[in-house]
């Protein structure tokens, strides 16, 4: 069996495909959340059953426990927790590349699910459902308190990984991801403020983009030990 050529097996080149799959991948599946809540097939025909059976369960400890989570993970708390956490990455860690990743991928994150916001329009769920009614002003699709919760979780965790690249990091890392994704997610559907496509979009976007973060970082890193190579 032919080998693949060197060009193809350097770490640069195999972090750029799985980075692309990522990327891939995550734009796949957001475009095909998009298709069936535009033609309300799919996981789109129980988004309102969904709703309604997480109304009827609702009670007042769950209630505040998620009312909290999902204040923590939403477009106030959550950017004042990365910009400090950065800034303390950067100044006690002198690891601003890695903390300059994590902002930049909140920011392409947030503001991509700002525009697809306001092109979709989607309306939210009726306010006879929400805890706090008229404490939402922007449209449904995709869910914002989701992606920039799934994104934070994600890329903090891969940058984790690379200090230390092992099975177990890799493993505590998708388990605290996924787990923390779901409990965001699962706060905005029982707070009745978001149907389950809204946070299923926000994740796979949310994947997308630390593939573009596995690409970039990874070329860096190639770049860097070229470079040393090259003065030794």
């Amino acid at each position: 069996m032919p080998s693949l050529p060197r060009s193809l097996r350097s770490p640069a080149s195999v972090a750029a495909v799985v980075g692309l799959a990522l990327v891939v991948l995550g734009l796949v599946a957001f475009v095909a959340v998009y298709d069936w809540v535009q033609n309300r097939e799919d996981l789109a025909r129980y988004d309102q059953p969904i709703l309604d059976a997480l109304v009827a369960v609702r009670s007042a400890p769950t209630t505040a426990i998620l009312t909290t989570v999902t204040t923590v993970s939403g477009p106030v708390v959550l950017p004042m927790l990365v910009a400090l956490g950065a800034l303390l990455w950067g100044f006690r860690g002198r690891q601003w590349w890695s903390a300059g990743l994590l902002v930049g991928a909140m920011v392409v994150a947030v503001g991509s699910s700002t525009v697809i916001k306001i092109a979709v329009g989607r309306a939210r769920p009726d306010q006879t459902l929400w805890v706090v009614p008229g404490a939402e002003s922007s449209a449904s699709f995709p869910s914002g308190h989701t992606i920039g919760a799934a994104t934070f979780l994600l890329v903090l965790g891969y940058l984790a990984w690379v200090r230390n690249p092992t099975w177990r990091t890799a493993t505590a890392w998708l388990v605290a991801a996924v787990l923390g994704m779901a409990l965001v997610a699962f706060s905005r559907l029982y707070l009745g403020y978001h149907f389950a496509t809204d946070t299923v979009a926000s994740m796979a976007l949310a994947l997308a983009v630390l593939g573009g973060v596995v690409m970039l970082d990874r070329r860096r890193a190639a770049g860097a030990a070229r470079a040393t190579v090259g003065r030794d």
